[in-house]
């Protein structure tokens, strides 16, 4: 659709290299933010389940797309790259800098692509939302997270984009480009359809406010345009989800898929249910024990002004039509993820991202409102601040608070807990004959990812979910406080006397895998004394210059 043919080199709207050389400060923040420290953060159950799936690509080459949690094949694709790049083959090659790095990468593309707002927002609305894109707390913490959402996100600002330039240059090349970008974003994500039908329904509601206003209605898509936009999609889709037709079963469960999400979102068997305002609490105003306030609020107020900016008298380098077609998209993706029961924190960045391209058309506006040099100062202090404010937000939530449950941001983390029982394993199997092949028995009917995770590197570990009678008892057990009755009656009152095997405990305190989830750990005494005797030897040994 389109009205009317838009100049790039029209004033206020063309990119030049002064103005890219501008665009580097929210991009080198963006940077900043996102890659330093990608090891630090415990991984959270989610993640460790995407690294599994990544695992098997990366190992056999294939990857088979599941009904159930999994998501779209073109995270684990994008992942070959960086894992190539160590030289990884295996699965316990890789580490999280290997995974992070990604969607790191995807966070800072991100902000870096809203330059190529400048011919339909101008220079000063994209320059704004570079730069809260580049400091939102929540777009930097889950930048860092090993999910889709990130990468979801920034395929569908592509998305945008190229339906943009197709609207000035009305050519086929930015057809199909648009239709490729929609095709990797279904590849990704399965909230592609709300986010496309919600691009639909801004799309037709602007037609019928500028019918309504009696302006010139919008030109409809030539059909040759709409079917080579509908097949690029399509052969990327396919491609992805058939793991480039190895595996032509997972097309046909990318569909089936929805039965499930569809079930699951309208809030069916699932603890993630919370109400229509959820995402506004974290966003405008989060605080828990005592730990300090976090606020997106400036954000949210600059996209309500942003949003009736749009429908006001037409500025001479921003184009009507996008920005209002912003405006209704965005409003539309707050009211139906809102309406959604079922919702996880980073759900919210398909909208927020929205809400920052409308913030900085909002920032803008005003700047622009305010004609005295004192005024247009301060209004320019209080963004700076207000950016400040973010970043240092942003700063926080992804490096002091990063595991913390006073993060808003934080949604049912592993705690920094997991670091202990690693570390108490490695040190259990440097005492063992077999090293990490040593046996290890996890019992419980608890969900324990991340651990897997976690214990990749010890092949010899046995999952079960109840205490075996028959099975020979492992030299190191970890094992949930349910299931503690059972295994002490397996380990002291199965056994005849005399063949009873001693077990100690390896933590010294309440170990918690992730909230409300308690982890016991237990070695035979054995092991837990060859483990002392060695610690003891090494440490008692002379640094290595007195013994020369």
């Amino acid at each position: 659709m389109h009205r009317e043919q838009i100049s790039p080199s029209s004033r206020g709207r063309a990119i030049t290299g002064r103005r890219a050389l501008v665009f580097a400060l929210p991009v080198l923040l963006a940077s900043l933010l996102r890659f330093p420290l990608l090891e630090q953060r415990p991984m959270h159950c989610d993640e460790a389940v995407h690294a599994a799936k990544f695992g098997v690509l990366l190992e056999q080459g294939k990857y088979e797309y599941s009904t159930v949690d999994y998501h779209g094949p073109t995270l684990y694709y994008a992942t070959l790259l960086p894992a190539s790049f160590q030289g990884a083959a295996r699965y316990t090659d890789i580490n999280e800098k290997t995974l992070r790095v990604v969607p790191a990468a995807a966070g800072v593309m991100l902000v870096a692509a809203h330059i190529f707002l400048i011919p339909t927002i101008g220079f000063p609305a994209a320059f704004c939302a570079a730069l809260l894109a580049a400091v939102s707390p929540a777009m930097v913490y889950y930048s860092r997270y090993f999910i889709h959402e990130t990468f979801f996100v920034l395929l569908t600002f592509c998305a945008l984009l190229s339906a943009f330039r197709y609207s000035r240059s009305r050519t086929a090349v930015w057809a199909a480009v648009t239709g490729l970008c929609l095709g990797l974003m279904y590849a990704t994500k399965e909230t592609a359809v709300i986010v496309c039908a919600c691009m639909l329904a801004a799309g037709l509601l602007l037609m019928a406010v500028k019918k309504a206003a009696g302006e010139t209605t919008l030109r409809i898509i030539p059909g040759r345009h709409l079917v080579l936009a509908a097949a690029a999609g399509v052969l990327i889709a396919v491609a992805f989800f058939s793991s480039f037709l190895s595996h032509p079963a997972g097309i046909v469960d990318s569909v089936l898929a929805y039965r499930s999400y569809l079930w699951r979102g309208t809030g069916h068997e699932t603890w993630h249910v919370h109400p229509w305002h959820y995402y506004l609490n974290l966003l405008l105003y989060f605080r828990e024990y005592g730990g300090p306030v976090w606020t997106e609020g400036v954000i949210v107020a600059l996209a309500a002004v942003g949003g009736v900016a749009a429908f006001r008298k037409n500025r001479p380098d921003m184009h009507p039509d996008v920005s209002r077609f912003l405006a209704l998209f965005t409003l539309l993706m707050v009211v139906v993820y809102s309406a959604i029961p079922y919702k996880a924190p980073w759900n919210l960045l398909g909208f927020l991202h929205g809400m920052i391209l409308t913030a900085g058309i909002g920032a803008a506006w005003l700047l622009r409102r305010l004609r005295r040099p004192a005024a247009r100062s301060a209004a320019i202090a209080f963004l700076a601040a207000a950016a400040c404010h973010l970043g240092w937000q942003a700063w926080a939530c992804s490096f002091r608070y990063d595991a913390d449950p006073r993060n808003p941001w934080v949604y049912a983390h592993t705690g920094k807990d997991v670091f202990l029982i690693v570390r108490q394993l490695e040190g259990l199997a440097r005492a063992h004959p077999d090293r990490s092949a040593m046996d290890i028995q996890i019992i419980s009917r608890e969900n324990l990812w991340p651990l897997p995770w976690y214990l990749r590197r010890f092949p010899a570990v046995r999952w079960w979910n109840g205490v075996s009678d028959t099975t020979p008892a492992a030299p190191v057990i970890l094992i949930t406080p349910d299931m503690e009755p059972a295994l002490v009656r397996r380990l002291y009152e199965a056994p005849p006397p005399g063949q009873r095997e001693m077990y100690v405990s390896i933590f010294d305190r309440y170990v918690e895998l992730r909230p409300q989830v308690e982890l016991r750990g237990y070695a035979a005494k054995w092991l837990w004394d060859a483990r002392q005797h060695t610690e003891a030897a090494t440490d008692d040994r002379p640094p290595r210059d007195a013994r020369h």
